[in-house]
């Protein structure tokens, strides 16, 4: 089927007049190539034969820049003669047109996919597809709603009262239109505006409109302002990273205890109630050009407790209060499915075991392909351990909070790869403290060479796990081949401890007989990974596994990790690294009473607690420490809370 798109370029440009030195507005100069010029150029890359140009104000220019320019298009300019409004002069323009076309405006600057658009148009059977997105005022902006298959339901015009509860999804203004579902609109009283007019005109009639939800860059350029602004993104490269066929930076997060408060199993909008700072985290995160997503088990649906409108009114609710932060969600998806049977007014055919209830990866797949995301730069923030067992399975990089269930679920035996207070933490953790620490990591990762061994140690609670996560991201980064060893791991089951201090809760010699194999000859090695777990106090053997190869760097980190003794082996020839971590003492004090009371200890218990360690820890901890080691204090690199 041929391609054509026809591209309304008959606005005044009344509003860029400063800026057009009597130019038409689609001829407007954007960093050095006129717009129609840019829009032209796209179509011709994405696979367009031609383009209907519809002018009014001097077309003579418009015209006579089509013919001075070879874009590889067969362009026809036609002359509206008069404004009929962005639908009417298409409607007048019927019979010209192919029996599928792409509609664009003259004022849009835009690099999007249009050859993708148009084939899920094809495979939609809809007359129509609008091309939708999130923005960062939805209060003020015309709004589009949605079913769950994708087919619009519903047009929102501003204003909106005030206790509305809409998605934030807006109408960019490029779409792809069966001629023949047009027909029966082109008679009587012709509608004006495709936004205000026809399409909702289409809905009412029973109509099949679909939405097409995207990223890409998009964007208006119809006043001074917002064309400075499209200039230097185009400068800076936020153009063309938004293209969708670049891998894309990602943060995806849970919902419940994580975005807003824990309230049990939330059935109704009223219920829903972001955490202090959600809002402006999430901006944040926009700002710096990750893509954020939402995934989250929502069982109220297999029970019988809510429906899916229910649900799509408490999503509505919580894109409406990000939004009047600026903030906003590429993505929406949920489990509705629930193993168990049991309840009241349960939905017989969700009572399943599926691979999109976390920990279960297929919604995080579908996260993946559809923002396009580098798994190995995006991250999963959650509160509970089937988060964190998601996000690893996934390949995402982990953040659990201390919000919600803060991890202590007990449903899953994982290590989160960071831990923060909350999600403007986390936010903070993304976009400086992990940036600032790789940088304070660079010279150590330049000296790294494959098989070499790096430790990692001090005391509790200052961030050596942090560390020895950002240098393995590092290194991995680079193409090496690290592993990441928490000799945490081998901490006994409190059950099992002798009483002799620092040394007499770990089974250092289990670690040691472990990785001697590797360690003395440099052979692959089998590993079979206990794993200790914090809540219970109890240790459990064999529950991960992971492979020494020759070119492995072995990180291995915690309290007594510099008291390790290697062996000396010429075979190996492997250099040891050696960083020591430090931090404010007062800071560690309030991490590990809240660590402590977190776990059941009393108040009196935790301080009992710390202080014991300071006797029994401490100074064995420092005898390990060397002048030549690599001094890192997490205290340094950790911003201080907004406000």
């Amino acid at each position: 089927m041929t391609r054509q798109a026809v591209i309304l370029a008959g606005g005044k440009g009344t509003r860029l007049r400063e800026r057009l030195d009597g130019r038409p507005k689609p001829l407007v100069d954007v960093d050095g190539t006129p717009l129609l010029g840019r829009q032209l150029q796209l179509l011709a890359r994405n696979g367009f034969d031609s383009a209907l140009i519809l002018v009014i104000h001097a077309a003579d220019q418009i015209e006579a820049f089509c013919r001075e320019t070879d874009f590889g298009l067969a362009l026809t300019t036609l002359d509206d003669g008069e404004a009929k409004g962005t639908a009417g002069a298409v409607l007048a323009a019927l019979d010209r047109l192919a029996p599928r076309f792409l509609v664009l405006y003259g004022d849009t600057l835009l690099d999007v996919d249009l050859a993708r658009m148009w084939e899920a148009h094809a495979h939609g059977g809809a007359a129509a597809t609008l091309f939708l997105h999130p923005n960062d005022h939805p209060h003020d902006s015309d709004l589009v709603e949605t079913d769950a298959s994708g087919h619009i339901t519903g047009f929102h015009s501003y204003p909106h009262p005030p206790d509305a509860l809409l998605p934030n999804l807006v109408n960019a203004a490029l779409y792809v239109i069966e001629r023949e579902a047009l027909t029966r609109w082109r008679d009587a009283s012709p509608p004006l505006d495709f936004a205000k007019d026809l399409f909702p005109r289409m809905v009412a009639a029973g109509e099949r409109l679909r939405g097409y939800v995207s990223f890409e860059y998009i964007k208006d350029i119809g006043t001074p302002a917002r064309l400075d602004k499209a200039v230097r993104h185009l400068r800076t490269g936020v153009v063309e990273r938004a293209r969708s066929s670049r891998p894309q930076k990602g943060v995806l997060f849970d919902r419940d205890g994580t975005l807003n408060q824990l309230a049990g199993h939330i059935r109704d909008h009223e219920d829903l109630h972001l955490l202090p700072g959600i809002a402006q985290a999430v901006r944040r995160l926009n700002d710096a050009e990750y893509r954020v997503g939402l995934v989250t088990n929502q069982p109220v649906i297999a029970r019988g407790e809510a429906t899916l409108q229910d649900l799509r009114l408490i999503h509505n609710k919580l894109e409406t209060e990000l939004g009047r932060s600026g903030g906003w969600l590429d993505l929406i998806l949920l489990c509705p499915h629930h193993p168990d049977a049991g309840f009241s007014g349960e939905v017989a055919s969700l009572k399943i075991r599926c691979a999109c209830r976390k920990p279960g990866i297929a919604l995080i797949e579908e996260a993946r392909e559809r923002l396009n995301l580098d798994m190995q730069q995006s991250w999963f923030v959650g509160d509970s351990t089937t988060d964190m067992l998601a996000a690893k399975r996934s390949g995402l990089r982990s953040i659990l909070v201390h919000t919600g269930e803060g991890g202590r679920d007990g449903r899953a035996r994982v290590t989160p790869d960071v831990v923060v207070d909350d999600v403007p933490a986390a936010v903070r953790f993304i976009l400086e403290t992990y940036p600032a620490l790789r940088d304070r990591l660079a010279p150590l990762t330049a000296r790294i060479r494959p098989g070499d061994v790096v430790l990692i140690g001090g005391r509790a609670h200052l961030g050596k796990s942090t560390v020895a996560r950002a240098l393995a991201w590092t290194l991995a980064e680079r193409g090496g081949k690290p592993l990441d060893l928490a000799l945490d791991r081998f901490i006994k089951s409190a059950a099992d401890r002798d009483g002799n201090g620092l040394l007499g809760r770990y089974e250092l010699e289990a670690a040691r007989a472990m990785l001697s194999p590797w360690l003395e000859s440099g052979t692959a090695t089998e590993l079979t990974l206990p794993w200790y777990d914090r809540h219970t106090r109890t240790r459990h053997p064999a529950v991960d596994h992971a492979t020494l190869e020759r070119e492995t760097v072995l990180i291995l980190e915690g309290v007594p990790a510099l008291l390790f003794a290697l062996p000396e082996s010429p075979a190996a020839r492997r250099a040891v690294h050696r960083v020591w971590v430090g931090g404010n003492e007062e800071e560690r004090h309030r991490r590990i009473l809240r660590t402590l009371t977190g776990r059941g200890s009393s108040p009196a218990e935790a301080e009992a607690i710390y202080a014991s360690r300071l006797r029994d820890e401490d100074a064995l901890i420092e005898s390990g420490r060397r002048s030549d080691d690599l001094q890192l204090t997490m205290d340094d690199l950790l911003p201080a809370p907004a406000g």
